[in-house]
């Protein structure tokens, strides 16, 4: 390893998970210091290592800093550590959404600082981080050190993407857009089959079997490869019945919005059509699409 020292401000979820994670893979993790002193000893004891009673200790003996708290309390920390001494040290944060600007006046106090945001949804303080090793990793912030940064996590098998600042917050959407979006889309299907005479939990374990099998084609092969349905075949009498069920039905939960996000979502499903079958003519299904996009004014 690159000799880093690695302490952790924050004892959640994110910090026992790449601490440990970190730490079985060779790492030297210092320990961890958190408002919560029982979160810190737990998370010590996790991961064999400290548990400190102050900021400033931590960073004593700690060359590289991981603040793993909520978005809305990095800078709380950051105005704490300016006061102390951060010179040469290397200050990151995991959110996925916030980018190292969030230190915005390092230069001031001779510190290095990333944003270090782990593409993965962790769940769980004590089992999310055997999961680490397939997530990508994005890095971003300081020249000085960035290779260093970078390298403590290609050596331990991850792959890391290097970004810039200014991607950081539509970097985050996209990723929203597959994890968290996805439930909104999950739950829609649930509403339609109640609409057909399903309870909710039965609508829930009818879709779940389509619902994983379609993710795993789509991660193993990608949208273009895994693409089926009436979109694809061009079944423009399944379309038009998709969209008059949803027009004419009076029970359906959030129908306006239901329609919305069927009509741009297939015609985004058009593109990766064309992309498929480049000689299968798609214009008549955009010609729906287009025509009740513009009878509600997309």
């Amino acid at each position: 390893m690159n000799g880093m020292k690695i302490g952790f401000i924050g004892a959640g979820k994110v910090g026992f998970s790449l601490g440990k994670y970190l730490k079985e893979h060779g790492v030297n993790i210092t320990g961890y210091y958190s408002k919560s002193q029982n979160s810190a000893k737990m998370a010590a004891d996790f991961t064999d290592t400290k548990t400190y009673d102050s900021i400033k200790n931590l960073l004593k003996d700690s060359d590289t800093v991981f603040i793993t708290v909520p978005d809305g309390v990095i800078g709380e920390i950051w105005e704490n550590m300016k006061n102390l001494d951060i010179k040469n040290k290397n200050i990151c944060h995991c959110s996925g959404s916030i980018s190292s600007a969030a230190f915005f006046d390092a230069y001031k106090y001779g510190a290095c600082v990333y944003s270090v945001h782990p593409l993965y949804a962790i769940s769980s303080k004590f089992n999310s981080y055997k999961e680490l090793s397939n997530a990508y990793f994005t890095v971003e912030g300081s020249k000085e050190h960035i290779n260093d940064i970078v390298e403590i996590f290609k050596n331990t098998g991850s792959k890391v993407i290097v970004t810039s600042p200014e991607n950081k917050s539509l970097y985050h959407c996209g990723a929203v857009v597959v994890s968290n979006l996805v439930t909104g889309l999950y739950s829609l299907g649930v509403d339609i089959l109640e609409s057909c005479g399903f309870d909710k939990e039965t609508a829930q374990k009818a879709l779940s079997n389509l619902f994983i099998g379609n993710a795993k084609s789509l991660t193993e092969k990608g949208p273009v490869d895994s693409l089926t349905g009436p979109i694809e075949r061009c079944d423009i009498s399944t379309i038009e019945k998709h969209i008059c069920s949803i027009k004419n039905r009076s029970d359906l939960k959030s129908k306006e919005n239901l329609l919305m996000i069927y009509l741009l979502l297939s015609e985004k499903l058009v593109g990766i059509g064309e992309e498929k079958h480049p000689n299968r003519d798609y214009s008549k299904v955009m010609e729906v699409i287009n025509n009740e996009k513009h009878s509600i004014n997309l």
